[in-house]
């Protein structure tokens, strides 16, 4: 009789160990890669809008999984806001993400409706982060024709211009239905039209040769400035 091969026999439990190690190392591997958290995220392009109010909205405070965090769930997320036109999330080695925010910004706040007027148009009630931003006040109402005009020029105004100019009145006389005051943070006061609101944003090359003084700047009908006694 043929003797027994009992090595062989041997040989297959121990390639059979040898698989399952392997396997359930690869599962243990696949298992905490997946659980690995977000190391770092930067956010980008930001102004007005604080990194609480991003992580909050995006649900990324806690550091979730960096592979299980879907970049478009994210965008989509932010997106929601009023006060986001744009996010993207983009994944980065080694665990970075990195969030890009196009800001659907603040212009001015409306007394008239007490509502927040967005770059976008899109008016809003005021809230806690909307309260953050430094925007000035449309003091009176504005005819539905000139509005339309008045927030477009509104949106050419620079963000630094914009964050000094306290109040906004509309004042038409009868030489110009689009004239506007804006009664700035210095205690200077600009009137402008409708047609000449991109002149504000030289604001501060002005102060540069008013040496000091305060008045009256005049950009509605000539540049002149009255120095107020």
């Amino acid at each position: 009789m043929a003797k027994k091969l009992v090595k062989k026999r041997k040989l297959k439990v121990f390639s059979l160990f040898i698989v399952l190690v392997v396997f359930f190392g690869l599962v243990f591997f696949v298992y905490i890669s997946f659980k690995i958290p977000v190391q770092n995220i930067v956010i980008k392009n930001t102004t007005y809008i604080n990194d609480d109010y991003i992580l909050d909205m995006a649900g990324i405070r806690d550091y979730p999984s960096f592979i299980l965090t879907s970049s478009s769930s994210v965008s989509k997320k932010l997106e929601k806001s009023p006060y986001i036109e744009k996010a993207k999330l983009k994944k980065r080695f080694f665990n970075m993400f990195i969030l890009e925010i196009d800001e659907n910004r603040s212009l001015f706040y409306n007394n008239s409706n007490k509502k927040v007027v967005l770059e976008n148009g899109e008016e809003i009630r005021e809230d806690s982060i909307s309260h953050e931003f430094r925007i000035p006040r449309l003091m009176n109402y504005v005819p539905d024709k000139k509005y339309k005009s008045f927030v477009k020029g509104m949106k050419e105004i620079k963000k630094d211009i914009l964050g000094k100019i306290s109040d906004i009145e509309y004042v038409p006389n009868d030489f110009d239905k689009d004239r506007f005051v804006l009664y700035m943070d210095d205690g200077n006061m600009v009137y402008l039209t409708l047609t000449k609101f991109k002149m504000i944003n030289y604001y501060n090359d002005v102060l540069e040769q008013l040496e000091g003084k305060h008045g009256i700047l005049y950009l509605d009908s000539g540049n002149h400035f009255q120095i107020k006694e």
